[in-house]
């Protein structure tokens, strides 16, 4: 049953051909589980809440800083100092009232990453390192759960879809992490402001496909943007059937110390 505000706020989604009302009613019933709200998850955030998805989760442990506001345009300067977390609840609540929000303001680890990942049907990785990375797409697998990913790096950002429908997962692309400091982060590298918001609302695009079951899925497929060209390719991929992880014998069949893994443990 949909209330007049609702009516209103959903106007152009239940018009749409292949939407409707049935479709927002979809959106309505479906939970997302985001892993990260800085820059990629900002917008993916802020889209998906807009869009009424019912219930949505947010992991995220770092406080607001004064450097991320160049780009995470949820956050101001009166932020400073608070957790994310928190300040992404208050303004999505009032984006928009009618979806559940849940804050998870922790370090996602092997500990507790399939607890925190059960309850939702559908996980987006909006992290900025490899440990994560790699944790949240086993823990994907090992629940069967669909992974939308991105990553940003300076004026460059890829997404893809993993683990949906029989498709490849994150390890069949990236089998092995990169050594550590070969790739550094965006505090060492710079990001392009807006770069993220290009990268996260693509994310957000893929998200909202998969939850009303519209259009061609990027799985399969590494949709790779560089903001300088302007250019857009895509590169196929195949499920790796020798991926340890995916693949037709597995054997990483429990979450692993990660860091380690990644060859970054403190």
């Amino acid at each position: 049953m949909w209330t007049r505000e609702e009516l209103d706020r959903y106007a152009r989604h239940m018009v749409l051909p292949g939407v409707g009302a049935a479709g927002q009613a979809r959106l309505k019933q479906h939970s997302v589980l985001v892993v990260g709200a800085g820059g990629l998850g900002v917008p993916v955030l802020q889209y998906l809440v807009a869009a009424g998805v019912g219930r949505i989760g947010i992991v995220e442990m770092d406080r607001v800083d004064r450097s991320n506001l160049q780009r995470q345009v949820l956050y101001g300067v009166q932020d400073i100092g608070r957790t994310k977390a928190e300040v992404a609840q208050e303004r999505l609540e009032v984006l928009n009232p009618h979806v559940q929000i849940v804050t998870y303001p922790i370090r996602l680890d092997s500990a507790n990453a399939l607890e925190v990942l059960r309850p939702y049907d559908l996980i987006l990785d909006c992290s900025d390192n490899f440990p994560t990375r790699y944790l949240v797409n086993d823990a994907c697998v090992l629940l069967d759960k669909p992974l939308v990913y991105g990553a940003i790096h300076q004026f460059e950002g890829q997404v893809s879809v993993f683990h949906y429908r029989g498709g490849p997962c994150y390890r069949c692309l990236y089998p092995t992490p990169p050594k550590p400091g070969t790739i550094p982060n965006c505090a060492e590298a710079g990001v392009f402001g807006v770069l993220p918001g290009v990268v996260g609302s693509l994310m957000a695009s893929e998200a909202l496909k998969i939850l009303l079951g519209l259009g061609q899925v990027l799985s399969g497929r590494l949709l790779l943007y560089d903001g300088l060209e302007p250019a857009f390719r895509t590169l196929h991929l195949e499920r790796n059937p020798a991926c340890l992880v995916c693949g037709d014998s597995p054997t990483v069949l429990e979450l692993q110390n990660y860091e380690v893994f990644c060859g970054v443990d403190a």
